[in-house]
């Protein structure tokens, strides 16, 4: 076996073999005779197998923002989601665990805007399988989904991060468009590191909305072998949007906003509205008892209560930022053979995230009852309730609906109404003692990598000695 002292001696054997190949492409192909008389046409042949054509000065590396762990725990960060929120390189709409409307519990990163799916996330330098959630209609599944969660990667288990912030789908291929965020862990470590924390915003509002974050990363190894461990539990309560007075009230006029309650609620017929205290205090108003919303003394006008009470005001009941629990469990394994030739490496990844999202009671709408005047409902307001409903408390129809369907929308077959019904419209209601619209997410994610590296030197000596042989 035959042993190298350096690269110079290692490369020598290469360029002799290559070089008379070189040369001889480099020669041109000489031209073909012509008769007398005529004009010679030279056709050259050029094989470029290199180039060595200096680029501009202002050409360099792509800019890289590094974030080590020290920079990480300077940030005061406790989660992907707040790590992502302080990135000034950030910005469009994306996913993340404080959006409650729009969020299943996942983290996303935009760097460009133009969508978190042209974001690439690494892990050691390593593509990830995205995740599966796929609960967004056609139009904004053009912007959310299909892209890494960053819960993945634990905060105290990150040792550094890079983030290119130009384009690199040159490089990497069309999903990193915006750029790339490649995130390293801690693949080295001796001893033990214990951490533990709690926080509560317990300082005039929100008290309730605890923060707990415990770890513990283990490592051990020699000139050769380096194995780490590492287990982590988070948890992070709910905070309501009644618990701060700029969110408790839908009815953001008084703050130069708009009013966003909502005109579905229990009681609410047309423009009117039961008030229990006109009838003994019952909950419901009496059945079949008067001809019309209009003729009923239970029933008051919309605009005549006070402003407070006219639409529903759902965020007394919603949160503003869901619960979240998670667990981890990491391990890892490298193996240098052959020195700092051949390295073999495994490492295996156990997440449970749960996020418990809810939405607003749902209303309902649209009207189950069609006809062939009216496919899209008989109300365009609220629904249709029957006469004959036994908790209808009116006896004469605002409608008699004229039955059959709309042969264009034979899909309203099913619901068109009996001829002859009479129905009292525009009858609004919310399923309230239903509770909330629950959005109840859970996601487990198993990985496990297996792989070897060679170095480029290790290369270089096997090249080097196919070329003498």
């Amino acid at each position: 076996m035959k042993k190298f002292a350096g690269t110079g001696r290692c490369l020598a054997p290469i360029v002799g073999v290559f070089a008379p190949l070189l040369v001889a492409l480099a020669q041109d192909v000489a031209p073909t005779p012509q008769p007398a008389g005529q004009s010679v046409a030279t056709a050259v042949q050029v094989i470029v197998t290199g180039s060595n054509i200096p680029t501009s000065e202002e050409v360099g590396p792509q800019p890289i923002d590094t974030y080590r762990k020290v920079d990480i725990e300077r940030l005061g960060v406790r989660s992907a989601t707040d790590f992502v929120q302080k990135l000034p390189t950030v910005s469009g709409p994306s996913i993340n665990e404080n959006i409650n409307t729009l969020g299943n519990g996942q983290t996303e990163i935009d760097l460009r805007g133009i969508g978190t799916k042209e974001t690439l996330v690494l892990q050691d330098g390593r593509r990830l399988a995205p995740n599966g959630f796929a609960r967004y209609t056609v139009e904004f599944n053009s912007f959310f989904g299909g892209t890494v969660d960053l819960n993945m990667f634990p905060i105290g288990l990150i040792d550094h991060i890079d983030i290119l912030k130009d384009g690199a789908s040159a490089i990497y291929g069309s999903d990193a468009v915006a750029g790339v965020v490649n995130v390293w862990l801690i693949h080295r470590f001796r001893h033990v590191e214990v951490y533990a924390s709690y926080g509560n915003t317990n300082l005039g509002a929100s008290n309730d909305q605890a923060e707990e974050l415990a770890y513990l990363l283990a490592g051990t190894g020699d000139d050769k072998t380096d194995i780490v461990v590492y287990a982590e539990w988070y948890s992070r309560a709910a905070i309501f949007s009644r618990d701060r007075d700029i969110s408790s009230n839908a009815d953001r006029t008084r703050l130069g906003g708009t009013d966003d309650r909502s005109n579905d609620f229990a009681g609410r017929v047309g423009d009117f509205v039961y008030q229990p205290q006109l009838n003994r205090g019952a909950r419901t108003p009496t059945p079949h008892a008067f001809p019309n919303v209009e003729s009923d003394p239970q029933y008051v006008p919309q605009l005549s209560l006070p402003r407070d009470k006219q639409l529903f005001n759902f965020a007394a009941l919603t949160p503003a930022m869901a619960p979240v629990d998670r667990e981890y469990l990491y391990g890892s394994l490298d193996r240098k053979i052959f020195d700092q030739y051949l390295e073999f490496f495994g490492d295996f990844k156990y997440v449970r995230g749960f996020w418990d999202g809810a939405l607003v009671p749902a209303s309902f709408t649209p009207d189950v009852f069609t006809d062939a005047t009216h496919p899209f409902g008989i109300s365009s307001e609220g629904i249709s309730v029957p006469i004959q409903n036994p908790f209808n408390p009116f006896i004469v129809p605002d409608y008699t609906s004229p039955g059959g369907f709309d042969p264009k929308r034979p899909d309203t077959k099913a619901s068109a109404a009996p001829p002859g019904t009479g129905f009292t419209t525009g009858v609004h209601y919310a399923g309230l003692e239903a509770g909330l619209v629950t959005d109840k997410s859970t996601a487990i994610t198993l990985r496990l990598g297996t792989g070897k590296a060679v170095s480029v030197i290790a290369k270089m000596i096997a090249l080097s000695a196919w070329a003498e042989s």
